[in-house]
Order: C-alpha cells, then sequence, then structure tokens
C-alpha cells in the first residue's frame, strides 16, 4: 500500500535548517529498503498560487489556500506492506527532519 508522508513545518517555531545531509541519508536507506516511491520539498507559501475554476472563469489567488502558521513543508510517498511499518519510519523521519510529520494512506 503507498502512503503519503506530509512533513509540517511551523513558521513561529521551524525545524532546524541544517537537516538536508541526514535527510539524504534517510532517503538512501529508504531507497535500499524498497520504501522510498518519491519525495520532494516546497517552496515557501508566499510562492504559491491557488487556481479556483469551478465557475465561469478561472480566478487565480496569491498565497496558500489557508493561512496557518503551520504549512506543508514537502512530502514523502512510501510503499509498504501495512501502516506500523509506515509509522515506524514516520517516527524516524520525523526526527530526522526536525519537524512535525503526517500520514495519509492513498485509497
Amino acid at each position: 500500500m503507498r502512503y503519503l508522508v506530509s512533513v509540517i513545518d511551523d513558521k513561529s517555531n521551524p525545524g532546524s535548517t541544517d537537516r538536508r545531509p541526514a535527510i539524504s541519508v534517510f532517503n538512501e536507506r529508504l531507497i535500499a529498503e524498497g520504501y522510498w516511491v518519491f519525495s520532494g520539498g516546497l517552496a515557501d507559501t508566499d510562492e504559491a498560487t491557488v487556481i479556483d475554476n469551478r465557475g465561469e472563469q478561472a480566478v487565480f489567488s496569491d498565497g496558500p489556500f489557508v493561512e496557518s502558521k503551520e504549512y506543508l513543508a514537502g512530502v514523502w510517498v512510501w510503499e509498504a506492506p501495512d501502516l506500523d511499518v509506515v509509522l515506524k519510519l514516520a517516527a524516524e523521519a520525523s526526527k530526522v527532519c526536525d519537524r512535525k510529520i503526517e500520514v495519509r494512506p492513498f485509497q
């Protein structure tokens, strides 16, 4: 099963900025053990654009879809046999990247 593993940062109490080397080592382990599908860091929410094309014309607005002190800073997609494996890896990921992690299975 595949899982979306979201990295959550906090504008008022951000995680450490020097975590990239440790995250790279963690990613290499995920790849070697067959869990890694995809990962990527995201630009700051100030660079976001929201598009709503549910009406007659598309409406484009600057900024994130919701203003919050917490925001999505990056994602992993992992493949694992069950949630227990993913939760264990997610606990390690939180320590490695010094941020909160949210785990959600794909349907």
